[in-house]
């Protein structure tokens, strides 16, 4: 017990400048503490593993700090789930999850590209030219699995509003009851102003914001992890309208194999898990 108390402790604590703690360091650290006379690092691994204790890993996290953060997320997650403020969507309610992919550059291999053969991947260059950057605006049709964006050259109000007329002046968002705008804390679309904003260009619009520092709430980053994946890796474009054209030809094939996601997280889930999180915050701050 008293080695697996040490294995939960950051080095820092223990006095010692590493960032973490392998099973053989725990072990001569247990030795050097007089916990144990002698013990061997593959000893304490099997002690660790038995509760799944793991020192050598970290996951990289943030931690909700947005004062509002069960209320903004609780009307998102009703949302995915077709409800708003208690009562279920109409017919011709919609939900869009919106946001930008910023700094994608062009990058022009100084060598070809060469496609895979037998018993060879395909290979990419490692060295390349800039060719400059472009933003992908784009918004995800959250239960009709449709797909909309422009590639612009810097994000802001104007290329977000352009993104909003391509939607809003199409049927059947320009005739619907309500357009729920999913969007997080970007300067583009950012605060009440921005709400206020979004009614006068469009009045059946209605912006809700995500909490803030809280992208895995958005649907449209589930849109751009696949864009990145499928298209942008390797990056391998000789100019932005190549990679202009490219993306806007991707979202166009995508589209047309696209179901809606599967999301099952709802505001129940998230009540637990801000709980947890809870009782870990009294935790570390006993």
């Amino acid at each position: 017990m008293e080695v697996k108390a040490l294995a939960c402790q950051l080095p820092k604590d223990l006095g010692l400048p590493l960032s973490r703690l392998t099973y053989r360091e725990i072990a001569q650290v247990a030795v050097e503490r007089g916990i144990a006379a002698t013990i061997s690092g593959a000893t304490v691994w099997r002690w660790l593993s038995t509760d799944a204790i793991r020192p050598w890993c970290y996951r990289s996290w943030i931690w909700p700090r947005d004062p509002h953060f069960a209320h903004r997320a609780g009307r998102v997650l009703d949302l995915y789930h077709r409800i708003w403020e208690g009562q279920p969507l109409g017919a011709d309610d919609y939900v869009l999850s919106t946001d930008e992919k910023t700094s994608i550059q062009a990058r022009k291999r100084v060598v070809a590209t060469t496609p895979p053969s037998p018993g060879r991947a395909g290979r990419v260059e490692h060295e390349y030219e800039r060719c400059g950057a472009l933003a992908y605006v784009a918004a995800w049709d959250v239960h009709r699995a449709r797909l909309f964006g422009v590639c612009e050259r810097t994000t802001g109000i104007e290329p977000f509003h352009r993104l909003v007329d391509q939607v809003m002046s199409r049927q059947p968002y320009r005739s619907a009851r309500r357009v729920f705008w999913i969007a997080d804390n970007g300067s583009s679309h950012r605060g009440q102003a921005s709400v206020d904003r979004l009614c006068r260009w469009y009045p059946n619009a209605i912006m809700v914001h995500t909490p803030v520092h809280a992208s895995w709430l958005n649907q449209i980053e589930i849109y751009f992890s696949i864009l990145q994946r499928k298209l942008l890796t390797p990056n391998d474009f000789a100019h932005l309208q190549e990679l202009q054209a490219q993306i806007l030809a991707f979202q166009a094939h995508y589209e047309t194999v696209a179901k809606p996601f599967e999301w099952k997280f709802t505001r129940e889930d998230l009540q637990r898990v801000l709980k947890k999180l809870s009782i870990q915050d009294q935790t570390r701050a006993a």
